[in-house]
């Protein structure tokens, strides 16, 4: 991703080198020095930049600095040992290996230094090849990605087995990413979704992958968007995402996939209340689940009072209006339906454009997400910050500081370490 400086200068470069890869393309629109002394390729040379590709053009006067980092100066930076190990991930997983996508998403969640810069190589090759794939198929998406969330007791996991189960004998390949609450006690997570999937995890056209979010709000893990495009690149052409919970801040799973699903339960008293009004906004599908016996009655009131609290609620497309249906996974009700519905949004938001745009946007908050998490990262280990962090929480335990201005504190040693 080119990054343009009108002005660039000596510390700039400096602070260069403090990313993982130092290889660099530069493009010059000057001839004249840039700045504390820098005024030709020799200096670039000794700050350590190994790769250097010069261009002068006519324009004199502006000065700009394209930092372009490519694959292969990414490839550059590893060994032997992690070279061979990447590629060898990236061949399985092309070729629908599933012990191969096992080991690249649990490559991505890793939280060590190194491994996460061998999953950032490993998911720039997969992207490239996946980039490819849609240049090929007209720039069409290769998948089709559905969040699904709802309140537990909703009946996620016995819908996804039999919805799944439906979708593989029809030739879809099911990448299903069930995201399980970490313990706020002991940090630990069941992970039990699987196990409520046992005809669905048989199947060799599924693959179903427990996470937990390891304290990460929004409904979703922190590696979330990484897992969709590694499931992506393995063939799986439909993806759902079983999030934790509902509430304000459980609609994450909403800026990383097409269409977003909500399951209700009938029977659970007023959902108009029980559920937040930020959730509802952001469905493009409500359906309410376990329609079948005594319970036909209150999910055909439960479906009226939805559809009348729809019409209220702010149009999030031009194209397409939220509908609310019934369904039954005990006895299949309403769900072949449910798939048309799914498939009638999907042609009509690529028709549109508004899928191709949306995307675009979630790429974007992805990366912005992936700078605030780093961001957070770096002020926490930083020393001056470490020092300061064991006194302030002292004080604030103790009341002789308020937690605001402990925070102030804790910036400015931040801001004058660096």
């Amino acid at each position: 991703m080119p990054m343009l400086l009108p002005h660039p200068h000596q510390l700039f470069l400096k602070g260069l080198l403090r990313a993982p890869f130092r290889c660099y393309h530069f493009i010059f629109h000057s001839q004249t020095h840039l700045g504390s002394g820098i005024s030709s390729a020799g200096p670039f040379n000794s700050l350590g930049l190994h790769c250097t590709k010069w261009m002068l053009l006519s324009d004199g006067l502006k000065r700009k600095l394209c930092v372009q980092t490519t694959l292969k100066d990414h490839t550059e930076g590893l060994c032997d040992k992690e070279q061979r190990f990447v590629d060898k991930l990236y061949t399985g997983l092309i070729q629908g290996q599933r012990a191969c996508l096992a080991k690249a998403i649990t490559l991505v969640e890793s939280t060590h230094s190194r491994k996460k810069e061998l999953a950032q190589v490993l998911l720039q090759k997969v992207l490239l090849y996946h980039r490819k794939q849609e240049q090929s198929n007209e720039g069409k998406p290769l998948a089709f990605r559905v969040g699904l969330s709802g309140p537990p007791g909703a009946g996620k996991s016995t819908f996804i087995e039999y919805f799944g189960k439906m979708l593989t004998e029809r030739g879809h390949k099911l990448s299903v990413l069930a995201v399980d609450p970490s313990s706020c006690t002991s940090g630990g997570s069941l992970l039990g979704d699987k196990t409520r999937m046992t005809e669905l995890s048989r199947d060799m056209n599924a693959y179903i992958r427990p996470s937990p979010t390891r304290g990460t709000l929004g409904g979703v893990t922190r590696t979330t968007n990484e897992a969709i495009l590694l499931c992506e690149g393995a063939g799986y052409d439909i993806i759902l995402i079983e999030t934790v919970g509902v509430g304000q801040s459980e609609f994450a799973v909403a800026d990383m996939v097409d269409m977003f699903v909500l399951l209700l339960p009938p029977a659970g008293g007023d959902e108009l209340q029980g559920i937040k009004r930020g959730i509802i906004e952001m469905a493009d599908l409500v359906a309410i689940t376990k329609s079948d016996g005594d319970l036909i009655v209150p999910a055909r009131r439960i479906q009226a009072e939805y559809v009348s609290a729809l019409k209220l609620l702010r149009k999030r497309s031009e194209v397409w209006k939220p509908k609310v249906i019934r369904i039954s996974a005990r006895s299949g009700e309403g769900i072949s339906e449910m798939w048309d519905k799914m498939k009638d949004f999907q042609g009509v938001m690529l028709a549109s454009g508004e899928l191709t745009a949306k995307r675009q946007k979630q790429q974007k908050v992805w990366m912005w997400n992936l700078i605030q998490e780093s961001v957070l990262e770096h002020f926490r280990t930083h020393p001056t910050v470490q020092e300061q962090i064991p006194l302030l929480e002292h004080k604030v335990l103790t009341g002789a500081l308020s937690p605001g201005l402990a925070a102030d504190f804790l910036l400015k040693a931040f801001k004058s370490g660096d």
